[in-house]
């Protein structure tokens, strides 16, 4: 066994797992093969900023460009073999918003929504990806620090839930990120 290897049957804390412990990264090609045989499991980050009461005031957003255009959405990606959601959730805040986001993630992690992406644009699959069929586990997270986009993203705005409403906002972000934003509205009292 090598060292720093986990012993078989003992479980080790994901600060304790390095790359070499969760196997090699798939290439483009394998993560290609897999995506055609198996759905694959994302998390979606609402941020939010929160009065003294606990109330939402605000609601964040990146501004991305790809090849639909300049979009925006909500911080999202995989979860990667033997990561817990709440270190998948941690990446990803890190990566799209910077690590000093400050994110408060609660002490028990159940999504306010799961939404699944199939790789057929028919209206009666639900939310659309041409890469995949995925399933995502949405989470609404507090953020008390200062967010600073990754390379990826233009920029991260802070909307009200007043603006977050409105159709022109919408407007500017994807069909599947436009619905989280009108589930999260909902979950949280303010659609």
């Amino acid at each position: 066994m090598k060292h720093g290897a986990a012993k078989p049957g003992k479980i080790k804390n994901m600060s304790e797992v390095d790359a070499a412990d969760m196997g090699p990264w798939l290439s483009p090609e394998e993560l290609e093969f897999v995506r055609h045989k198996v759905p694959m499991v994302y998390v979606d980050i609402v941020p939010v900023r929160l009065d003294e009461t606990g109330r939402v005031i605000a609601i964040g957003m990146l501004l991305r460009a790809d090849s639909e255009g300049i979009l925006r959405e909500f911080p999202s990606g995989r979860v990667l073999f033997h990561e817990p959601v709440r270190a998948a959730l941690i990446r990803h805040i890190d990566k799209d918003l910077g690590s000093v986001a400050l994110p408060q993630l609660p002490p028990y992690l159940a999504p306010f929504t799961v939404t699944e992406y199939f790789p057929t644009p028919e209206p009666e699959a639900g939310y659309y990806d041409a890469r995949q069929h995925r399933v995502d586990l949405a989470y609404i997270i507090p953020i008390h620090g200062d967010c600073d986009p990754g390379n990826d993203s233009l920029e991260f705005t802070w909307f009200t839930p007043g603006e977050a409403r409105t159709a022109e906002l919408q407007a500017e972000m994807s069909d599947g990120h436009a619905a989280l934003l009108r589930a999260a509205l909902g979950y949280i009292g303010r659609c």
